[in-house]
Formats: structure tokens, C-alpha cells, sequence
């Protein structure tokens, strides 16, 4: 069971649905031409389309599953005294003094150029269950880092 936000949720069934309804139905029709073209032993536009078709197939089994084992988290119930799934955490870097914001997200819906990570990765981890001021430290590739929580926000 994966926990996540609505958003994220309705996402995945976006991406579902534009993937069934008008990706398919595309690559069917290009191998419908490509057949249609000879002998397919040597036909790229076929051995293409089929690769794409089995590219599909494996995402859309694959949300899917993600649907299946996926419960949309009732955000009137996420506290901000301490960090969890889904809160936005404003912390320091003590070592550099730099301030940054991130959201606690599922893995599914990371995505750091939108300023939300993953409950997985290490800053995440170190993070979770603390409270204000609290002072972390986070083995990342970089090195260690020294992160104080200023604030928690839903």
C-alpha cells in the first residue's frame, strides 16, 4: 500500500487514460501499416511499432498496479507539528546557510524541479518525525549535511 495526495493520484489516472484511449489505438494503427507493407521480418516500422507496444503495455500495467495499491491520504488529518508524508518542510543547511523547501511526496510523485522529494531519499528519511528546530544530520553522495527544520506546513 502506497500512500499519496490527490494530486498525485489523479496524475496517474491522467496519464493511464491518455496512454489507453489514444496511445494504443496509435500504435496499433502503425502496425496495421507496417503489416500491411510485406514481409516483416525485415519491416523496421514494424519491429518499431511492436517495441513501442510492449513499451506501453509494460507502463500501463505497471499505473495500474500503482492505482491498485494506492490510498489517496485525507489531508484534514496530516498534523504540522512534525514532518510527514505530505507536509512542506522548510529547512536550513547549517553548512552552507542555504534555505530550501520540499515536499514529503510518494516515490511516485517526486519531482524535484517542482521542489518535492521523495519519502525514500535520504533527506526525507533523516527528516521524518522531527519537529521544528530540530537539527538533522543526512549522509547524502556529497557528503554530510547538517539540516535545521524552520518550519512544517500541510
Amino acid at each position: 500500500m502506497e500512500y499519496m495526495s490527490q494530486e498525485g493520484y489523479d496524475k496517474i489516472v491522467a496519464e493511464l487514460n491518455q496512454l489507453e484511449t489514444i496511445e494504443v489505438p496509435k500504435v496499433r494503427d502503425a502496425i496495421s501499416e507496417a503489416r500491411a507493407q510485406g514481409d516483416l521480418s525485415e519491416n523496421f516500422e514494424y519491429h518499431a511499432a511492436k517495441r513501442e507496444q510492449r513499451r506501453l503495455f509494460s507502463r500501463i500495467r505497471f499505473l495500474q498496479n500503482v492505482l491498485a495499491n494506492a490510498r489517496v491520504m485525507d489531508m484534514s488529518k496530516v498534523s504540522s507539528d512534525t514532518v510527514v508524508l505530505l507536509t512542506k518542510v522548510k529547512i536550513t543547511n547549517l553548512t552552507h546557510g542555504k534555505s530550501m523547501s520540499y515536499t514529503i511526496t510518494a516515490p511516485h510523485e517526486a519531482d524535484i524541479s517542482e521542489g518535492k522529494i521523495s519519502i525514500n531519499s535520504p533527506i526525507a528519511k533523516a527528516l521524518l518525525n522531527r519537529k521544528v528546530g530540530d537539527v538533522v544530520e543526512v549522509n547524502v553522495p556529497a557528503g554530510l549535511l547538517k539540516l535545521r527544520i524552520e518550519s512544517i506546513s500541510v
